[in-house]
């Protein structure tokens, strides 16, 4: 299991354990994050998951795929930081320096 740290635009924080292989995307559409709305089930296709990864995880989720990068194209408010959670997978690879 992973601990992953999502904020709201509205401030509010959560934790979420995230078993491994499973994409950053599925626990909290799955719970109480209502800004992770998941509409198309993680295929990359409606970009209703939208995130911002933290500067200090960006080198460590891996590159967007170019399918993705076709969907960030419509992001409001891009930066470069901008991934689909449906498209993060949490991997034993994918830790913080010092765990």
């Amino acid at each position: 299991m992973s601990l992953i740290h999502y904020i709201e635009s509205n401030g509010d924080e959560y934790e979420i354990e995230l078993a491994l292989d499973n994409s950053v995307m599925q626990s909290p559409a799955e719970s109480t994050i209502d800004e992770i709305l998941a509409e198309c089930g993680g295929k990359c296709l409606c970009g209703t998951c939208h995130c911002y990864v933290d500067e200090d995880w960006v080198g460590r989720v891996g590159e967007a795929s170019d399918a993705e990068k076709i969907m960030l194209e419509m992001v409001v408010d891009p930066q470069t930081n901008n991934r689909l959670s449906c498209q993060i997978v949490a991997t034993k690879k994918v830790r913080r320096i010092g765990s």
